[in-house]
């Protein structure tokens, strides 16, 4: 934890899908909390630095042979404990408790009534059923020793459980999810009531702290270097760096001719005259471009924009005197998704970003957004007054409109499909529906149709409008978009594009669909 704070709540990690919101939902209300995975000792970590530890919840089941490896030491620790959906179920089975696999299944929405008073539930009537969010398969059928049922739902007598001798306590639903009724104040119960929290995980703070470790982790003459790409992690971080070491931060900001519409003119505008950021614009279109030329294979495409980008930053950066450090947007997401309970993912695709560090550069790395999700970055920014328009952008993706051009990439295309979507934003944006909607695209298809303009017969391209909801990116709705808003967008896009006959609607959802087409 290396901002400072007085209160902290350790998550142990056993696979949830939920387990991020977990952590969310603490800091919320202005208290750290940083996720670890459950195969951790508690012997290698220092335990006087949590007011309390939280199980999360987890596919597995406590009893199978794959089950999630854990040091039963954690239950000894003398700090409030939280369990989860699996977190309740473990705890119970490592006390004495019996588990069933049948008979009480629940997913979905359920009624809790609450069976006696308990600081967890404080505020809570007594009186009043409430909905909570459930998806289990096991449940706790009898329970430990000194334990007892505190609410239970209409098929689960055994719904929360709680051991007030040792400060455990027991939920097996999903307190975390906003489908639960009353979440956030079982949760605020839990961090302020019994693991007596304070609220000091505030932007002002985060901010000061970031500033004076950067001052303290670079020498005052050397430099630091920072690839700019417009979007927020990285805009975001090079203000907060410039902030502690000021013209000594050097941004580079690479054209790869992949980009939206004026949007390299757009991003020196807002962060070098605006911001005040010391940044370099390079124009290697024609090199990426060159590159790209035949290739279809959209893996393929994402690793040469990933080898091309690291060559011409590479190049850049040794033209800069005495650098020591390399400035990266890094998330909290994506560390906690390098250590998980049951070793990385499945790989779907390379990830959309292109960059990194390339071995041979030996720079330290700063990346002051180690520790946060991308809606505290975003706070961080208007904290740090960066322009709404970076702030509020929506993600881009790092092999930009190549992986929007279904096929070969050319200058022709590019210019094309610049066009459509610009058309389609400028019209998301006139009936403001911008900042609600998670991403927004055009996506040109290698498909030709018939079509008729004036007198004349075309044959010409098929440009897909995309659009959809989403929180982190993980997961994701299609939008429904208001009917005059496609009708213009259509008829603006057909008669204003040249090389566009035919506009069609993405109605999919991630999944079983990705957000992007490539």
């Amino acid at each position: 934890m290396s901002q400072k704070s007085t209160s902290a709540i350790l998550i142990l990690d056993f696979g949830s899908q939920y387990t991020q919101l977990i952590a969310r939902r603490i800091r919320e209300l202005n208290v750290y909390s940083e996720i670890k995975p459950c195969t951790l000792n508690p012997g290698n970590i220092d335990i006087s630095k949590y007011n309390a530890v939280i199980f999360s919840g987890g596919p597995a089941s406590v009893t199978d042979s794959d089950a999630p490896k854990f040091d039963s030491d954690w239950l000894k620790i003398n700090k409030p404990i939280l369990g989860i959906c699996y977190g309740m179920q473990l705890i119970s089975y490592l006390f004495g408790g019996t588990l069933s696999k049948g008979g009480a299944r629940e997913y979905g929405r359920a009624s809790l009534k609450i069976l006696k008073d308990n600081p967890i539930f404080k505020g809570l009537d007594r009186n009043e059923t409430f909905e909570v969010w459930m998806s289990h398969g096991d449940h706790v059928e009898n329970l430990p020793r000194d334990f007892e049922v505190i609410a239970s739902s209409e098929s689960l007598p055994n719904a929360a459980i709680c051991n007030a001798k040792r400060n455990i306590y027991a939920l097996q639903f999903h307190p975390e999810v906003v489908h639960t009724t009353y979440g956030t104040e079982i949760i605020k119960n839990f961090i302020f009531e019994i693991a007596g929290c304070t609220k000091d995980w505030t932007n002002e703070n985060f901010i000061e702290n970031s500033i004076l470790n950067i001052k303290n982790e670079v020498n005052n003459n050397a430099n630091v270097i920072c690839g700019i790409s417009g979007g927020v992690d990285s805009s975001v971080a090079a203000v907060l760096v410039n902030k502690a070491i000021g013209e000594r931060l050097h941004c580079i900001f690479v054209d790869n001719g992949l980009l939206r519409k004026d949007e390299g003119i757009k991003v020196m505008h807002l962060l070098k005259d605006l911001m005040g950021l010391n940044i370099k614009y390079v124009d290697a279109s024609d090199k990426f471009l060159s590159k790209l030329k035949g290739v279809t294979n959209p893996e393929e495409k994402r690793k040469i924009i990933g080898k091309v980008f690291i060559e011409v930053f590479e190049e850049e950066a040794k033209k800069i005197p005495n650098v020591t450090h390399l400035v990266q947007g890094t998330l909290y997401p994506d560390v906690i998704e390098s250590v998980s309970v049951r070793g990385p993912s499945d790989t779907i695709k390379s990830h959309h970003n292109v960059g990194g560090l390339p071995k041979n550069m030996n720079f330290k790395l700063i990346e002051p957004f180690r520790e946060l999700f991308k809606d505290e970055v975003r706070k961080i920014g208007l904290a740090l007054n960066v322009p709404n328009e970076i702030i509020h952008r929506q993600p881009f993706p790092g092999p930009g409109l190549a992986v929007r051009i279904i096929g070969e990439i050319t200058k022709e295309r590019l210019n094309v499909l610049r066009e459509a979507d610009a058309i389609f934003l400028e019209e998301i944006k006139k009936e403001n529906l911008y900042d609600s909607i998670w991403q927004s695209f055009v996506v040109l298809l290698p498909v030709q149709s018939v079509g008729v303009m004036g007198d004349c017969r075309t044959y010409e391209q098929t440009a897909v409008l995309r659009a959809v909801y989403s929180q982190d990116g993980m997961t994701a709705d299609w939008c429904y978009l208001p009917e005059g808003l496609l009708r213009r967008t259509s008829n603006r896009i057909i008669n204003e594009v040249k090389g566009i006959n035919r506009v069609v609607l993405d109605i999919s959802s991630k999944p079983p669909s990705t957000i992007e087409w490539e």
